[in-house]
């Protein structure tokens, strides 16, 4: 009789502890659904009538050879542009069994081969074709396989870094920048918004052009990864991702969105081991057809990026 009686309150325990954890479960789904909307309907009424963003992409894309997540990433500002080329090439790489992250930078001005069409800079591809014909062309160069992209419109890029830090991002500007970037940026150590960090990364007219502004787009994105803050952004995940949503064209949902974000917020070290392509030592200035553009050891610069992604 004791044991029946027992049985009966360890029965009910357990189904208080499952009620409990259904009902923690459902409030977590309601609590994150309710973030996306808000921070969805923050962003729709600025990224419309965005012809990019609303534009179907083909895109044959697969994973790597070596088990890695590629996310070809295009940062673009089309005021309205239909064939607007892509201002910022980035290949993310995420591997989920190493749980590495690593950043590869192709700068625009790189002289490569587009299949089907002439020679030309590389930042023309999508102009010409979308970054479905961008994939091609970094295959055919370079080798390597991209299973996803993500074209990021700026005004994107404002709002999400105003909603994750909204203290700024801190920045040590090395110079005073302020020439054909819609702001004026002081030299030293501060906290930028969205607008004056898109200033930041956008900068190019100086001494060394291109190859800094590559430069500082890799430091931000490693800054921002390092200033993160494990309970206070993974809280706001949902949200952010609803704020970036109208700014952004891909073929990632949004499970895969979570997939690859939620790792990188929950890990302790951040590290993210970036490269510029072309390589040092692998590339010569040229101008070709009255404009200058950057001539590419091929070789060289398809190894590097293999052994990059190899080790």
């Amino acid at each position: 009789m004791r044991y029946e009686k027992q049985r009966r309150k360890k029965k009910r325990k357990w189904k208080v502890v499952l009620l409990l954890l259904f009902l923690s479960i459902a409030a977590l789904l309601g609590y994150s659904y309710f973030q996306y909307q808000q921070g969805l309907s923050k962003s729709l009424e600025k990224a419309e009538g965005n012809s990019i963003l609303q534009k179907d992409y083909e895109f044959n894309g697969k994973k790597d050879r070596y088990g890695g997540i590629n996310i070809l990433l295009l940062g673009s500002d089309s005021r309205g542009e239909e064939k607007a080329r892509t201002d910022t090439i980035m290949i993310a790489r995420y591997h989920p069994e190493e749980g590495t992250y690593k950043l590869i930078s192709v700068m625009r001005d790189s002289y490569v081969d587009i299949p089907g069409y002439q020679k030309s800079r590389i930042n023309t591809a999508f102009a010409r074709g979308g970054p479905e014909l961008l994939r091609e062309t970094l295959k055919e160069n370079f080798d390597i396989d991209i299973q996803y992209y993500a074209i990021i419109d700026f005004e994107g890029f404002v709002q999400l870094i105003d909603e994750a830090f909204p203290n700024g991002v801190e920045v040590d500007v090395e110079k005073k920048m302020s020439y054909r970037i819609g702001v004026t940026l002081e030299p030293g150590l501060q906290r930028l918004d969205g607008e004056h960090l898109l200033g930041y990364v956008r900068f190019r007219h100086d001494a060394v052009g291109d190859f800094g502004r590559v430069e500082r787009q890799q430091k931000v994105v490693k800054e921002i990864g390092s200033q993160l803050t494990n309970i206070q952004t993974i809280a706001k995940l949902p949200k952010l991702i609803g704020v970036v949503t109208p700014f952004i064209n891909t073929n990632m949902d949004t499970g895969d969105m979570l997939y690859i974000g939620k790792d990188f917020l929950a890990k302790e070290n951040r590290n993210i081991a970036s490269l510029r392509v072309p390589v040092d030592g692998a590339w010569s200035d040229a101008r070709i057809n009255g404009a200058e553009v950057l001539e590419l050891d091929i070789e060289k610069n398809r190894e590097a990026i293999h052994e990059f992604l190899a080790n």
